[in-house]
């Protein structure tokens, strides 16, 4: 585990060009190559700062490209409720649209 090497994979992935980094950090891009590159040491209290600009939570850079999970929610699934008041007619249109023509029989009951 290398958190520079997991900053600079976020980085990438998400498009943030060095300049940006540098700007949130307040620092020059130079600062921030060099951090990539080895030859300048992270201060923990850029930590937060990083993150934030990257959009991930601070314990992320350490653990990617796995994304830590808070214990709990390992199984918590979204529930998505979609209601729309249909005339019976297009209520039948749109069923057989999302659904296909053997599903209808089925939703109708």
């Amino acid at each position: 585990m290398n958190i520079i090497e997991n900053i600079k994979k976020i980085r990438i992935e998400k498009g943030v060009t060095q300049e940006v980094l540098a700007e949130a950090l307040s620092v020059d891009p130079s600062v921030l190559s060099n951090l990539e590159r080895g030859k300048r040491e992270l201060k923990v209290s850029e930590l937060e700062i990083i993150a934030d600009c990257l959009g991930v939570r601070v314990i992320d850079l350490f653990t990617w490209p796995v994304r830590y999970v808070e214990p709990g929610q390992e199984n918590e699934g979204v529930e998505a409720i979609l209601q729309i008041k249909l005339k019976k007619d297009r209520k039948e249109q749109v069923l057989k649209l999302v659904f296909g023509d053997n599903n209808l029989e089925i939703l109708n009951k």
